[in-house]
């Protein structure tokens, strides 16, 4: 793979799982807890169904995908991801996987722009960049 020095980290696209499958997808990772309604496991063309990095049953009940909640919701799924064993250690394979070729996270929700993935992204984002700077 050819990358420029100090380039540590391929891409990271967000995509809903509805979307087409593209050979540019890279490793497809399924981020929801829940399997997204109609789609088939063949048609999703997955590679990992991270279900324990997303947001606790719990969280997503109460964001219940409402926009008024988002930035409270984003604080408290950060918190989640830093301090959950589990979900951390979720963030550092992913990260691995980003660095090797583009990491396509999938989420099923409706709005693009107020979803569990775009926070999950950015802490991904985050965390490569503060490992570059180790």
């Amino acid at each position: 793979m050819n990358r420029k020095q100090g380039d540590v980290m391929s891409k990271i696209v967000l995509k809903r799982i509805y979307d087409e499958v593209d050979s540019s997808d890279g490793y497809r990772v399924l981020v929801d807890r829940l399997w997204p309604r109609g789609m088939s496991k063949e048609k999703a063309n997955i590679r990992l169904w991270a279900k324990e990095v997303a947001p606790s049953t719990e969280l997503r009940k109460w964001f219940d995908h409402q926009p008024e909640r988002y930035e409270e919701f984003k604080e408290r799924y950060l918190n989640e991801l830093r301090t959950n064993e589990e979900k951390y250690a979720y963030l550092i394979e992913l990260n691995q996987w980003a660095r090797e070729d583009t990491l396509t996270l999938l989420y099923g929700a409706k709005n693009l722009v107020y979803n569990h993935a775009q926070v999950l992204k950015e802490e991904l984002e985050r965390l490569a960049e503060k490992r570059s700077s180790w």
